[in-house]
């Protein structure tokens, strides 16, 4: 799954993780810690939206 930050437009990637954070390939998005913000903008996991393939 690939979430975007509607902020300024990241992709986390679940498959590689957030390498900026230590946060390992293959994290579900759900899994990341509740104060996990944007490593490009600093916007909450609540400003996230999943993307469909």
């Amino acid at each position: 799954m690939k979430w975007k930050c509607t902020c300024c437009g990241y992709v986390y990637d679940e498959d590689v993780g957030d390498p900026f954070n230590d946060i390992p390939a293959g994290t579900k998005f759900e899994d990341l810690p509740e104060n996990w913000v944007c490593p490009l903008c600093g916007c909450p996991k609540s400003k996230f939206v999943q993307l469909t393939l």
